[in-house]
C-alpha cells in the first residue's frame, strides 16, 4: 500500500483522524526536542574544537567521522526500520544519545577533548542515523489525515524550530559555562524526546514493518537516482555550513561564540521559512523545478559569502537555510509519494548514503588543506560544484513514473 492509498483510506475515517491528530502532536513534540539536542551537540562540538585552537581541520575530521559512520550505518538503519518497530527503534536510539552526551561531558573533565569528541561522534552518528531514519519513515503514518506536503512541511518546521532553539541556547551556554555543563543541558532534550515518543501510539491500520517474511523490493529507478543526486548536493551544502561556519566566524569575521550562535540561528530561521514555503509553492510550481531552483540559488548564495561581512553574511546564511529546507522537504514528499510505506526506510537510507558519500569527499578535501584556504574560498568552490550539478541535473531527463 502506497502513502497516497493509506491517506485516502484514513481521510474518510473521522474517529481515526482524531487519533491521528493526537499522535501527530506528540510526534512533533518529539521532533522538536530531538532536533534541539542534535543540533546543539553539533554546534557545541564544532565550536569547542575551533575555540581550543584545533582549527577547521579538526572540525572537518569530526564531521568526516560522522559522515563515514553514517555512510556505513544508513543502509543498516534503513533495513531495520523496514523490518522492526520504528517507534521502539527511535526510543532506543535517543536513549543512547542521552547517555552518550552525558558521558562526553564527564569525559571532557579528565582527557583530551579532541579525541573525546571524535570518539563520541561514532556513537552519536550511529544512533542519530537510526533515529532519523525511523522517525522520517513514520511520517506517512502519523500524517495520514493530511496531505503529504503539509505533513512534511510541519514536521520539518518543528525540526528547524528545534535547531533554532539549539543555536540560540548553545551559543549562550558555550559563552557563559563549561563544555561539561553545556552537554549536560543538551542531554535533557533527548530525555524529553524519548518521553514524547512513548506517547505516539501505533495504529495497526497502518502497515507496519514485519520482522518475518520477505521485505518488499526497492528498485533504484532513474527518478530515484536523480532524487539522490539532488539530495546529495543539498545535504553536503548544509553540512558544509557546520564544518566551515565556526572558522568563518572565528578566523575570517573575528567573531565570538555569540556570533557563531547568531549564524546558526540565521540558518535555522531561514530553514523554518523554507519548510513552510513548500505548502503554497507546491500549488504553483512542480516539485522537480523547485529542487533545481533551490540548487541554483544556493550556489549563488555560497558565492556571495566571498565578498560580504557581518551582518550581511547572516542574511545570506538565512537565505541558504530557506533554500536548503525547501529542497529537502520537496525531496521527502517525492520520496514518500513514490515508495511504499514498508520500503521507506531503505529508500531513505540509500538517499542519505549518496549525500554522505559526497560529504566524505568534501570533508577529506577540507581536512587535507587544513587552514591554508580561507573559509569563504571553500564556500565559493562549493558554489561552483553546485552550479555545475544544477546544470547537469537540469539537462537529465528521466521517464515519467
Amino acid at each position: 500500500m502506497s502513502a497516497n492509498d493509506l491517506r485516502k483510506a484514513n481521510l474518510v475515517d473521522c474517529p481515526r483522524a482524531g487519533q491521528q491528530r493526537q499522535r501527530f502532536r506528540w510526534f512533533l513534540a518529539c521532533t522538536f526536542a530531538s532536533a534541539t539536542g542534535r543540533n546543539g551537540y553539533h554546534i557545541a562540538c564544532a565550536w569547542i574544537l575551533v575555540a581550543e585552537g584545533f582549527g577547521s581541520a579538526a572540525v572537518a575530521v569530526y564531521f568526516a567521522i560522522i559522515s563515514v559512520t553514517e555512510l556505513l550505518a544508513s543502509p543498516l538503519a534503513g533495513w531495520i526500520s523496514d523490518r522492526w518497530d520504528r517507534r521502539l527503534l527511535y526510543i532506543l536510539a535517543d536513549g543512547f544519545r542521552f547517555a552518550a552526551i552525558l558521558a562526553l561531558g564527564a569525559i571532557l573533565l579528565v582527557t583530551d577533548l579532541r579525541w573525546a569528541i571524535w570518539l563520541s561522534a561514532l556513537i552519536f552518528a550511529t544512533c542519530d542515523r537510526i533515529a532519523l531514519t525511523a522517525s522520517q519513515s513514520m511520517i506517512p503514518g502519523v500524517t495520514a489525515h493530511m496531505l503529504l506536503s503539509t505533513g512534511n512541511s510541519i514536521a520539518f518546521f518543528l525540526t528547524q524550530a528545534g535547531s533554532l532553539a539549539a543555536a540560540a541556547l548553545t551559543g549562550v551556554l558555550l559563552h557563559f559555562s563549561t563544555p561539561t555543563q553545556t552537554f549536560a543541558v543538551l542531554s535533557l532534550a533527548f530525555a524529553l524526546s524519548v518521553g514524547f515518543m512513548l506517547q505516539v501510539r501505533q495504529d495497526r491500520a497502518i502497515p507496519l514493518p514485519e520482522a518475518s517474511g520477505p521485505a518488499p523490493r526497492l528498485t533504484m529507478q532513474p527518478h530515484l537516482l536523480k532524487l539522490g543526486a539532488i539530495y546529495a548536493l543539498l545535504y553536503t551544502g548544509g553540512v558544509l555550513v557546520s564544518v566551515i561556519g565556526p572558522s568563518f566566524v572565528f578566523d575570517e569575521l573575528a567573531g565570538t561564540a555569540i556570533d557563531f550562535g547568531q549564524l546558526e540561528s540565521a540558518w535555522s530561521a531561514g530553514s523554518i521559512v523554507g519548510a513552510l514555503l513548500l505548502i503554497p509553492l507546491v500549488r504553483t510550481a512542480r516539485i522537480p523545478v523547485l529542487q533545481l531552483v533551490s540548487l541554483g540559488m544556493t550556489a549563488c548564495s555560497f558565492a556571495m559569502l566571498k565578498v560580504l561581512d557581518l551582518p550581511w553574511s547572516l542574511l545570506i546564511f538565512a537565505v541558504l537555510g530557506v533554500l536548503y529546507n525547501l529542497g529537502r522537504v520537496a525531496i521527502e514528499v517525492m520520496l514518500q509519494s513514490c515508495v511504499p510505506v514498508t520500503a521507506l526506510g531503505r529508500a531513505k537510507g540509500a538517499l542519505h548514503s549518496a549525500g554522505v558519500l559526497l560529504g566524505v569527499i568534501l570533508f577529506g578535501f577540507v581536512a587535507t588543506i587544513g587552514d591554508t584556504m580561507h573559509p569563504s574560498s571553500i564556500f565559493f568552490a562549493y558554489a561552483v560544484v553546485l552550479a555545475a550539478g544544477a546544470l547537469t541535473l537540469g539537462l537529465w531527463r528521466v521517464p515519467d513514473r
